[in-house]
């Protein structure tokens, strides 16, 4: 027997309807990188989405084919996120810090017919242009010195058209995974899954905005989908401010003239701001909530925030997740902690919301599923509506018949459902039969004064298998040694998890994202020798 509802698609489309209709008015604010700025507003961002609809029709752009943008966060890009379903194609959003050979495959594997990007970026284009095989039109959104202009473009249509229409499992955007280990992997997000996870992601436990909340998302629009601040700004109309750079004096005089209330941003975004309010005396009176993920939140950062007053909402998450995976959202025994205890709740990767699955297995025997007793570390697998099936392109599932996708993340969960992330799977040093978090190590390490970055690898053995060194960097002017970092991670960390070695380096390689490369790493020291 079926049931007797109506049979409605969730389409993301239906989001900037939705917006245009019943928060037509609520601002849309671009501050662009030469200090310029444009005022839109909801309605205004449905009317040119749908003229962009009609000028890729033109181009003969539809169902399926994929549209790359190459920009920074404004008014425009937000179009485009919109405009691309709207004919019907995928949404491509590249992340111009890649580097150009991830660059050249991410294009042409994605197959883009249609480029939109940034003018800061034409250098960047020129480089590219002639190794994107697949790319018949660039647009530039912000001049028409080398491509034709942004609002030109659409400016020649009238808007008198409607956005595609078909099933809520089709195709709406594609994010890249940033490749460590191998060429980036693709992510094809679905209408379905997009407009489940933006419902998710207003919950009053996560994000908790309404119609009444300006948000600023630092966050840039080309990474893991922009956290969904596109799409569930527009479930609830709220107001939108963008800035096409993310350098603390813009942002903090925009969120205090514009009274932001919700800020999106990585770490670096906000202790850049703590600087800079440190150094000016500015303040922020009107931000409420702060939402922060990308690499973990430094304690002294999450207790500042809310020593002002604001509500940290630390979230882990994957592109795969779309990428919401866990947030630390405040427990019923909430009043009750003392305000340490209440900051180091916040520091911890939080709980899932519904339509989210997380366990642990071990790490030798995957079949073997660990007790969630705060203790137990093993290899974490997620599932659920937002979680990925397959990559793009790929010949098989990226899962197994029981849908549990290996996040490649090492983990403890305690009783409660709290999420603890403790190292990468690839990472894990195993030493003698033991396990030893690189983490942890990295972490303690920089808890020196002297140290402004570590890196923690396994190194060959020949009793022990593996054990790990330690590469570190020196902070400029300070000087340690070897055995003086080594005793100051005694006092830190178990006697057994102690580096055999420290190497101290100028520089720790990086990814086009920022992140250590630990691949790299192990190539520069694959030579090194440790002696039993």
């Amino acid at each position: 027997m079926l049931g007797a509802m109506q049979d409605h698609e969730l389409r993301v489309s239906a989001l900037l309807d939705h917006a245009a209709l019943q928060h037509g008015g609520r601002e849309i604010v671009s501050r662009y990188a030469d200090g310029s700025e444009t005022r839109t507003d909801w309605a205004g961002i449905r009317r040119d989405a749908l003229k962009m609809t009609q000028a890729l029709r033109r181009l003969g752009v539809g169902t399926g084919d994929r549209i790359a943008t190459l920009a920074m966060n404004h008014s425009r890009h937000l179009v485009s996120w919109y405009g691309a379903v709207g004919v019907g194609g995928v949404l491509h959003t590249i992340n111009p810090r890649l580097f150009d050979d991830q660059l050249e495959y991410i294009a042409n594997h994605a197959e883009d017919r249609v480029l939109l990007y940034d003018a800061q970026f034409q250098p960047l284009i020129d480089r590219m242009k002639p190794l994107w095989t697949t790319i018949e039109q660039y647009i530039c959104y912000d001049s028409d010195e080398n491509a034709p202009d942004f609002e030109t473009w659409i400016g020649a249509e009238d808007g008198n058209t409607e956005f595609a229409t078909g099933s809520e499992r089709d195709p709406c955007m594609l994010c890249y995974t940033s490749g460590t280990t191998g060429n980036p992997k693709g992510v094809l997000y679905e209408h379905r899954s997009t407009v489940l996870h933006a419902m998710a992601a207003l919950q009053p436990s996560m994000f908790n905005m309404d119609t009444r909340g300006v948000l600023l998302p630092a966050v840039p629009m080309y990474h893991a989908a922009s956290w969904s601040l596109p799409w569930s700004g527009a479930m609830v109309g709220a107001k939108i401010v963008y800035s096409q750079v993310n350098d603390a004096p813009v942002l903090c005089e925009l969120m205090q003239r514009e009274k932001v209330t919700h800020g999106a941003g990585v770490p670096t975004v906000w202790l850049a701001m703590f600087q800079h309010m440190d150094a000016t005396g500015a303040a922020l009176p009107d931000l409420k909530t702060v939402i922060t993920g990308g690499s973990a939140a430094p304690r002294s950062m999450i207790e500042r925030l809310m020593r002002m007053g604001v509500r940290v909402m630390h979230v882990w998450g994957m592109t795969e997740m779309s990428p919401i995976g866990t947030i630390a959202c405040e427990p019923d025994n909430w009043d009750e902690l003392s305000f340490d205890e209440q900051v180091t709740l916040k520091g911890l990767q939080g709980r899932t919301p519904y339509g989210v699955e997380i366990r642990c297995v071990d790490l030798d025997d995957p079949g073997k599923e660990l007790p969630r007793d705060g203790v137990t570390s093993g290899a974490l697998q997620t599932r659920g509506p937002w979680v990925i099936k397959r990559y793009f392109k790929a010949d098989a599932d990226a899962v197994g018949d029981d849908q549990w996708f290996d996040t490649g993340d090492v983990a403890v969960i305690h009783p409660d459902g709290t999420l603890q992330l403790t190292d990468r799977t690839k990472d894990v040093i195993k030493s003698g039969g033991e396990w030893i978090s690189s983490v942890e190590l990295e972490n303690a390490a920089v808890g020196h004064p002297a140290v402004a970055e570590a890196a923690a690898i396994g190194i060959y053995h020949p009793k022990w298998d593996e054990r790990p060194i330690l590469v570190a960097v020196k902070k400029p002017g300070m000087e340690v040694s070897a055995e003086e970092l080594k005793a100051f991670l005694a006092e830190k960390v178990a006697k057994w998890w102690l580096p055999d070695a420290v190497e101290f380096v100028t520089e720790i390689p990086h990814t086009g994202t920022g992140k250590i490369s630990k691949k790299d790493l192990r190539e520069q020291f694959k030579d090194y020798k440790l002696v039993g």
